[in-house]
């Protein structure tokens, strides 16, 4: 059985909880941070080296200026109340995409929470912050080219995420069978799996569900 190391996770679903519920969007987000709350705490106690969720993609830019400006606060008040335990729990923050495009303030946070978790050994918390993976695959192949030959190997070692270890597992909530321009170079032998919970309801016990279903897999890697 195979014990995952790296879980993603596509957290979609918030403004359909909402809507269920006949409750402004904003509320599905909120309720979408409690459930990486829940995850981040969970994944650490599961024995994950990493989990890498998607927060916010370089496509979301085309929602509602009071929709992502929502977001944006939520990101505020997620950092704010929860890095001191990141800090005493030895959890590394670690950013992929271009955060340094977000409003002044938030990069200005992120960078702070950065700082104070850089020396941190424990698991990582890697959050896709104005990521889009074909963006990182361009970004990290023309760094690849300035050194010299572009090859898997090269361009691996130019993507955000080079220092985390291989993508096992990713997981996309909400009933969406798509990968939504996440992590495409790192899921090339990735394990899918795909729930029709809304991520608000998302909980431990389905991560528990999911890092089951993947421990009953079998990687072959193109082989036999």
């Amino acid at each position: 059985m195979s014990q995952a190391r790296h879980v993603a996770i596509i957290m979609d679903g918030n403004g359909r909880w909402a809507r269920q519920r006949h409750l402004p969007r904003i509320v599905g987000h909120q309720r979408g941070v409690e459930a990486v709350r829940r995850l981040v705490r969970a994944a650490r106690a599961m024995g994950l080296e990493a989990l890498t969720l998607y927060a916010f993609s370089t496509e979301n830019w085309r929602r509602p200026e009071d929709e992502v400006s929502a977001l944006m606060s939520l990101l505020k008040r997620f950092i704010l109340s929860d890095l001191d335990e990141f800090v005493a729990d030895n959890v590394r923050l670690k950013i992929i995409g271009d955060y340094r495009a977000l409003p002044a303030d938030v990069v200005g946070l992120i960078e702070e929470a950065l700082a104070r978790t850089a020396r941190n050994t424990g698991s990582i918390l890697a959050v896709a912050l104005n990521y889009g993976a074909q963006d990182e695959i361009a970004r990290a192949a023309a760094r690849a080219a300035e050194k010299g030959a572009i090859t898997p190997e090269t361009i691996g070692a130019e993507l955000d995420t080079a220092d985390l270890p291989p993508l096992d597992l990713l997981i996309r909530t909400s009933g969406e069978v798509r990968l939504s321009n996440f992590l495409l170079w790192q899921a090339a032998y990735a394990e899918l799996w795909f729930t029709d919970v809304l991520w608000p309801d998302f909980t431990p016990a389905h991560l528990e569900e999911a890092l089951a279903a993947f421990a009953r897999r079998e990687r072959r890697y193109g082989g036999r």
